[in-house]
């Protein structure tokens, strides 16, 4: 895992430990962990640990396949099946972190 990137959250403040984040699932290769600043009742990141900038830097979609995999998980586990949920990744001028990383999301959007 790379941990220096400008303009990435993840490699420099989480997997560094600067940031301590509540976390949810982990792999050897994906972390899913409560936002440090949700928008959302229920606000999840899951980034992968390698460090690819967007989605369409993937190289192996098995890591995207591992990653939906968490997210199917989770939303199992805390029975969303049949509630609200939304997976979210930004890229271009809406990605603010410039790596790679999903947000689940469900319940209510916080004032």
């Amino acid at each position: 895992m790379n941990t220096h990137h400008t303009d990435d959250f993840y490699c420099d403040m989480v997997f560094s430990g600067k940031v301590k984040v509540k976390k949810v699932k982990e792999t050897g290769n994906i972390l899913a962990f409560h936002h440090t600043q949700p928008s959302w009742e229920t606000h999840i990141v899951i980034v992968p640990k390698e460090h690819i900038p967007k989605l369409t830097d993937v190289t192996d979609m098995n890591l995207v396949k591992e990653i939906f995999q968490i997210a199917k998980e989770i939303i199992t586990e805390n029975n969303w099946d049949e509630k609200n949920y939304r997976i979210i990744t930004n890229g271009g001028e809406f990605q603010d972190s410039k790596h790679l990383h999903f947000h689940l999301i469900s319940g209510d959007k916080l004032k």
